[in-house]
């Protein structure tokens, strides 16, 4: 006589398991210290707040991408035939790109996955650093000379930075 057919057992990933242990955690210290966790519970969410709309500008881009620049359109202006005019598209959209660098990691992603070089992308993270916002402010309290070397200087080492890192990361 045949056994039946066990059901197959599903396992837990372990991204799930430490989803688990940290809830278990927050648990225990809520039973420990309740206004602690409440106040934790309330940065956390005041935080979400902040993020929550970066990430809805960042998928809209994403989105936009998607739409309106195909594969081909990417491949020309920040692929490997993109020439100067690359390297001018990604310093600009360096500069003009604002927010915090995990937030824009899935839309260089993104990029790179249609045709965009390594050290173009390298070159947009780079040029983050030139503040255009902080501008002002730097040329009040250091001078217009200092502001203006400080931005040169940080797109050439952009520059620099997307080379070496193509030089070092051969990668088709």
């Amino acid at each position: 006589m045949s056994r039946p057919a066990s059901p197959k057992k599903r396992r837990l990933h372990p991204r799930h398991w430490f989803l688990l242990l940290v809830l278990v955690v927050y648990g225990l210290f809520a039973l420990l210290d309740p206004a602690v966790t409440a106040a934790a519970l309330g940065y956390f969410f005041s935080m979400l707040r902040k993020v929550i709309p970066i990430l809805a500008l960042v998928f809209v881009v994403m989105l936009l991408v998607n739409i309106f620049l195909d594969p081909a359109r990417i491949r020309r202006h920040l692929g490997k035939d993109s020439g100067l005019r690359g390297w001018f598209y990604a310093i600009v959209s360096g500069i003009v790109i604002s927010g915090p660098p995990f937030v824009l990691y899935p839309m260089l992603g993104d990029l790179k996955r249609h045709g965009a070089r390594n050290a173009l992308l390298a070159t947009m993270l780079y040029n983050r650093n030139v503040k255009v916002y902080f501008l002002p402010a730097i040329v009040y309290y250091f001078g217009l000379r200092y502001a203006v070397v400080l931005s040169v200087y940080i797109i050439v080492f952009s520059v620099l930075n997307g080379m070496l890192l193509e030089f070092f990361v051969r990668h088709d």
